[in-house]
């Protein structure tokens, strides 16, 4: 069969627009099937973008514990006893977890969710202060704006410096003044602001993250009669070992330098990020597959539209096939004009009904900024279908169209080519 015969296309033409509400209405099916197939998969990636923008630079593969209270009496001591942490914990755990890669403890004024009220001249605000190590930088994402994050020098000489959030920025200071000139008192000590940071995460935690002071870790101890304290540590693992293989040899060092019992699990408290990430991005697998699920079944009905008109077309140019027939035309021939035309009745209408999606989706993400303008990542961004998906959504067209075809493709071969020349 000649695809570049012109007398072909014409044809297939005349035999598609004999019927043109029909063969619209048909087409519309693999239109939308594929439309909305395309239109799912941009918007679960815009959720997952959002959702991964959260993460970004995060260490996924770390953990936090924090000292909770006893429920079960061991080695002697009841239940009940309050579990606190110290500078000796945080030698043992870098001297015994090899495979630690980073162990940083941390103090927090007023502990989880507590505040301090924080003073700038007249100005005045509650917010989270935290005496941290420089390297909490890569393991909660944060990314400077001005100045500089904490570092070493900080913690060896325990310099009283500050790294203030967005929302701390705001309250304190006048619109665009710059804050590394600035000084603020945190519970009657005054510190220098050496750097502002934004959050790279999203939601509640952009918001808390925005509203934190960062001073250093040894800093907070001696200024705040903190010394030789630990509220609790965030821990990452070396590169190739599983953090929670780390997470369980952290939690027993620390049961058993505290005598908490070994199925205590109301002791030490423990989060760990890296099993968090791996569920939410198992989480958007499900959905990618669900959405595969409903839109090739969408993509079906309008295939066996494609099957059932081409059944009609078979039977209206059941003279034309068996004169085909009659002059030599083998059934493979026969069956491949068939197909052919099937394939590119649901190909033409699946390429507008993907190009439609992919404008659609270009314009929404058009109107969705990457981010706000307090600088952190929105939960939905960039919705689009990638390359591949494309190619995917292409082939799945083609296939759809042969399937479609081959019915029709049958029955036009089984017509008898003298019975086909005497039907009108």
């Amino acid at each position: 069969m000649n695809y570049f015969d012109l007398d072909h296309w014409q044809e297939i033409w005349a035999a598609l627009s004999r019927n043109r509400l029909r063969t619209f209405l048909t087409a519309f099916g693999v239109f939308w099937g594929i439309f909305l197939l395309v239109l799912l998969l941009g918007a679960g990636n815009g959720l997952a973008n959002g959702v991964n923008a959260g993460f970004a630079g995060s260490a996924t593969n770390s953990f936090f514990c924090w000292g909770m209270r006893t429920s079960k009496p061991y080695a002697g001591l009841q239940a009940g006893r309050s579990i606190e942490f110290d500078n000796e914990d945080w030698k043992a755990i870098v001297a015994q977890v090899p495979d630690a890669k980073v162990v940083a403890p941390r103090l927090q004024m007023g502990g989880w969710r507590g505040g301090a009220n924080i003073v700038r001249g007249i100005e005045t605000g509650s917010f989270s202060v935290m005496g941290d190590m420089p390297e909490i930088q890569t393991i909660q994402s944060l990314g400077v704006d001005r100045g500089r994050f904490l570092n070493r020098n900080d913690i060896t000489e325990k310099r009283k410096v500050a790294v203030i959030g967005r929302k701390v920025y705001e309250t304190l200071f006048e619109p665009d003044e710059n804050p590394l000139t600035g000084r603020i008192r945190i519970n009657g000590v005054d510190f220098e602001v050496v750097g502002t940071f934004r959050s790279r995460q999203s939601g509640g935690n952009a918001e808390r993250d925005a509203e934190t002071v960062f001073v250093p870790f040894t800093t907070y101890q001696q200024a705040f009669n903190a010394i030789n304290q630990v509220n609790w540590f965030a821990v990452t693992s070396k590169d190739g070992v599983p953090v929670s293989e780390i997470e369980k040899q952290v939690l027993d060092l620390l049961r058993q330098r505290h005598k908490v019992a070994p199925d205590d699990r109301r002791g030490i408290g423990n989060f760990n990020l890296e099993k968090e990430y791996q569920k939410i991005q198992g989480l958007f697998t499900g959905i990618t597959l669900l959405m595969w699920i409903v839109g090739v079944g969408t993509l079906a009905a309008g295939a066996i539209g494609v099957s059932n008109i081409m059944l009609i077309i078979v039977r209206e140019r059941t003279k034309e096939i068996g004169i085909r027939r009659a002059v030599g035309a083998t059934p493979w021939k026969v069956q491949g004009q068939i197909v052919t035309e099937a394939v590119i009745l649901t190909l033409a209408s699946g390429l507008l009904g993907l190009a439609a999606a992919v404008g659609l989706l270009e314009l929404v993400s058009s109107l969705l900024p990457a981010a706000s303008g307090t600088g952190e990542p929105q939960m939905f961004q960039r919705p689009g279908v990638d390359l591949s998906a494309g190619i995917q959504a292409v082939l799945v067209l083609v296939v759809s169209g042969t399937l479609a075809g081959f019915a029709p493709a049958r029955r036009a071969v089984a017509i008898n080519p003298v019975v086909a020349l005497r039907s009108e």
